[in-house]
C-alpha cells in the first residue's frame, strides 16, 4: 500500500511537472508574440518620426518645390497652376450674385446678397441637386443644360427670398473641381473626368463655355465671371473676412493649397498683367513629394495598390482618403505577426474597409476600456473580443498615422510662408523694412474640421518650426464653404472695382 501510494505520488509530480512545463512554454510563446506585436508598433512609430530637424527638412523642400514649378513647366512636382485671380473679396462688395458647385455626383446652386461697406453678407441661400446617374455618363449638352435648367428655376425664387428688383443680367461663381488647364479667371479646358464622370465629348472643351451655351438655350441672361477650384473658393471666403488671409488650405478627403504669389516672382509667365500685383496660385500640393517625407511600407504598399502609383504622394500620407487604410494596413501586419484575433476574416484584409471617421472615433476614444474601440474594430473589421491592451495599440497607430499627417500639413503651410516671406526667416518674397507680419491660414475640409486632435498636433508641429513668438503671428482658421460662399464672393470681386487694391 505504500509503495503504491509513493508510486501515485511520484506519478502526479511528474504529470504535474510537465504541465507546469507546457503553461510555461505556452506563457513563453505568448510573451514572444506579444513582443512581436509590440515590434511591429515601434517600428512604424520610428518610421513615422517627424522630428523638428525632418520638419524644416520638408519646408526647405517645399518651398524649393514651388521656386521650381514656377520658374517652369513640368520643372517641379508641384503644378504650381495659374487661377488668373489678381482680385479678391475685400467685404465692400454689394450686389446680388451666384455660384454652382460642381465636384461630384451632387451639385450646389447658392445666391448670396452683398451689403457692402463692410457689412459684410446680408443673406444666401443654397438649394442641392443630385445629378441623374445617366447624365454622367451622357453628353455635355445634357449635363449642361441639366444644370442651367436648375439654375433658372432657382433664380426664378429670388424676389420670393429676397425682395429684391429684377436685373439684367446675373455674374456667377462657378466652383469646378476637376483637372482643368485654366485660361483666364473665367475659362478653363477639362483635362479629365474623375469621380465617376465619363463623357467623352467634354474632354478639352471650355467648361465655362459650355454653361453659357446651355443657358442661352434657356434665355437665361447669366455671365460666369470666375471658374475655381475649391482652394480658391477658401482662399475668397477667408480673404472677404480678413485680408491677412494669404493661403488656403484643404484638409478633408483630398488636399490641395493656394497662396497670393507676386505676379513677377512667376518666371514662367514673364510679362503677366495683374491689377494687384499679386496672383492666386493653386499648388496641387498632394503630388508633393521629397526624400524628407517619413514613408513607411505600409505607404509603399497602399500606393502601388492605389489607381494612381506614384502620384499624390503627399496626399497619401496627409489627407482623408487613406489614413484610415494605413491603420488597417498594421493592424493587419500585427494580427499576422501573432494571431492576435486566430483567422484574419475578409473585412480585415480588404482595402480602405477602416474609413478614417472611424479611425478618429477610436482615437478620440476616451473610455476607460476603450469600448468604442472595440465596437468599431467588431463591426467594421469582423474583430471581436479584444483584450484591453490590444485595444491601446490599436489607438497608438491611430495616433502615430494622424501626428504624422498634422505635422507634415503644417510643415507644408510654413513652406508656403517661407516662400512669400512670411516665416520670420526672410523669404524670397519677403520685404524687411515691413517687419513681420500677420498672416491668415484659411483650412477647410472634413479632416481638420472634425478631428481635434488633428488640429492640435498641427498647432503645435507650426509652433516647433516657427518658435513660440514667430507663430503667434501665424493664424489657423477654420473656413466652412468655400467652394460655395467663397465662389459667389469670388465673381463679385471680379464684378466689382472695389476690390482693385494689392494683394501683396
Amino acid at each position: 500500500m505504500g509503495r503504491a501510494a509513493f508510486g501515485l505520488a511520484v506519478g502526479c509530480a511528474v504529470v504535474s511537472c510537465a504541465i507546469a512545463a507546457v503553461l510555461v512554454r505556452k506563457g513563453v510563446e505568448r510573451r514572444a508574440k506579444w513582443s512581436r506585436v509590440v515590434g511591429v508598433l515601434r517600428e512604424f512609430e520610428e518610421g513615422c518620426s517627424t522630428s523638428g530637424h525632418r520638419l524644416r527638412q520638408v519646408v526647405d523642400a517645399m518651398a524649393v518645390e514651388m521656386h521650381a514649378g514656377l520658374a517652369s513647366e513640368g520643372g517641379s512636382k508641384l503644378k504650381m497652376l495659374l487661377t488668373f485671380v489678381d482680385n479678391l473679396p475685400n467685404g465692400n462688395e454689394k450686389g446680388l450674385y451666384y455660384a454652382l458647385d460642381l465636384g461630384g455626383t451632387h451639385f450646389r446652386v447658392l445666391r448670396v446678397h452683398l451689403k457692402g461697406t463692410k457689412q459684410k453678407i446680408l443673406d444666401h441661400k443654397v438649394e442641392k441637386q443630385a445629378i441623374p446617374p445617366h447624365l454622367l455618363t451622357g453628353t455635355s449638352e445634357e449635363l449642361f443644360g441639366f444644370i442651367a435648367l436648375t439654375l433658372k428655376r432657382f433664380i426664378e425664387k429670388e424676389g420670393d427670398d429676397f425682395e429684391l428688383q429684377p436685373v439684367s443680367r446675373r455674374d456667377l461663381g462657378f466652383t469646378f473641381s476637376f483637372p482643368v488647364r485654366q485660361t483666364s479667371v473665367s475659362s478653363g479646358f477639362l483635362i479629365k473626368w474623375t469621380k465617376g464622370f465619363a463623357i467623352e465629348d467634354m474632354v478639352g472643351k471650355d467648361v465655362a463655355e459650355c454653361l453659357q451655351s446651355a443657358r442661352t438655350m434657356l434665355g437665361l441672361d447669366v455671365r460666369v465671371a470666375a471658374l475655381i477650384n475649391d482652394s480658391a473658393g477658401t482662399l475668397a471666403l477667408g480673404h472677404y473676412h480678413d485680408e491677412d488671409t494669404m493661403v488656403a488650405v484643404i484638409i478633408g478627403t483630398g488636399t490641395n493649397a493656394c497662396y497670393i504669389e507676386r505676379a513677377d516672382a512667376i518666371i514662367k509667365c514673364q510679362g503677366l498683367i495683374s491689377n494687384s500685383g499679386g496672383m492666386v496660385i493653386n499648388m496641387e500640393w498632394g503630388n508633393f513629394w521629397s526624400s524628407h517625407l517619413p514613408r513607411t511600407p505600409y505607404d509603399v504598399d497602399l500606393d502601388a495598390e492605389s489607381p494612381n502609383p506614384y502620384d499624390q504622394g503627399f496626399e497619401k500620407m496627409i489627407s482623408g482618403m487613406y489614413l484610415g487604410d494605413i491603420v488597417r494596413r498594421v493592424i493587419l501586419r500585427m494580427a499576422k505577426e501573432a494571431d492576435l484575433f486566430g483567422e484574419v476574416g475578409k473585412s480585415l484584409s480588404e482595402p480602405f474597409t477602416l474609413r478614417t471617421p472611424l479611425m478618429c472615433a477610436m482615437h478620440q476614444d476616451e473610455s476607460s476600456d476603450l469600448r468604442e474601440v472595440a465596437r468599431i474594430m467588431e463591426e467594421t473589421l469582423e474583430v471581436s473580443n479584444i483584450p484591453l491592451r490590444v485595444r491601446r495599440l490599436v489607438v497608438r497607430v491611430c495616433d502615430a498615422v494622424t501626428r504624422r499627417a498634422a505635422r507634415l500639413a503644417a510643415a507644408g503651410i510654413v513652406g508656403i510662408l517661407k516662400k512669400i516671406g512670411r516665416d520670420g526667416k526672410g523669404g524670397s518674397s519677403s520685404n524687411s523694412s515691413e517687419g513681420v507680419r500677420r498672416t491668415v491660414v484659411a483650412i477647410e475640409g472634413g479632416l481638420y474640421e472634425n478631428y481635434s486632435l488633428f488640429r492640435e498636433y498641427m498647432r503645435d508641429a507650426l509652433e516647433e518650426i516657427l518658435g513660440e513668438e514667430m507663430s503667434q503671428n501665424v493664424v489657423l482658421r477654420l473656413s466652412q464653404d468655400g467652394s460655395g460662399l467663397g465662389a459667389a464672393l469670388l465673381a463679385a470681386a471680379v464684378s466689382s472695382s472695389s476690390s482693385l487694391s494689392s494683394l501683396v
